[in-house]
């Protein structure tokens, strides 16, 4: 645990999957072929404190939503990539544009198409109930699953790990949070 403590103290950037990991990877349509998505609360609470922290979030997701563009928008989200067949493209493109070194991005996610990107960066994490070969590309795993509580996870470890947890508790007059 002690290296994952370290290399979560380095991020600047976490970047989030959408299905699987934002949700719980299941895909809503009506009959039209109007799609849903359910996003759990508390994950966007652990992103708007991790923001909030100094710590940037970036989305690349293969699918295309107009779902995720309005939840990233009420989040303050603007590194948003969707329709990414190819994830490394945009990771690429994220590291360019603000500059960042890799071992400064974490990248959860919970399948195949993540393992490029996940292998790019300084913490790879992948959620409790992402595919075999995700866990082993990870240097960490959720306890939470997916569109359940992962990416709160995430955002505390790293809160932790950089000293600004109980300052963004404080936020929500939470003064010893032990």
């Amino acid at each position: 645990m002690k290296l994952v403590w370290e290399k979560a103290a380095l991020v600047r950037l976490v970047i989030f999957d959408v299905d699987g990991v934002l949700t719980d990877g299941r895909l809503y349509l009506d009959n039209k072929g109007e799609e849903y998505k359910a996003f759990y609360a508390p994950d966007g609470l652990g992103m708007t404190m991790l923001q909030a922290s100094g710590v940037s979030i970036a989305i690349i997701t293969a699918r295309r939503s107009e779902v995720v563009t309005h939840r990233m928008q009420f989040l303050g989200i603007k590194y948003v990539y969707q329709g990414q067949a190819d994830k490394v493209m945009a990771f690429n493109q994220l590291c360019q544009q603000l500059p960042l070194e890799p071992q400064q991005i974490a990248y959860v996610g919970d399948d195949m198409n993540d393992i490029a990107v996940m292998s790019r960066v300084g913490l790879a994490i992948a959620v409790a109930n992402a595919h075999a070969l995700v866990v082993k590309q990870a240097h960490w795993q959720t306890q939470a699953k997916g569109g359940q509580g992962a990416a709160r996870e995430v955002c505390e470890l790293i809160m932790q790990a950089q000293g600004t947890w109980t300052t963004q508790l404080g936020q929500y007059g939470i003064i010893n949070p032990e």
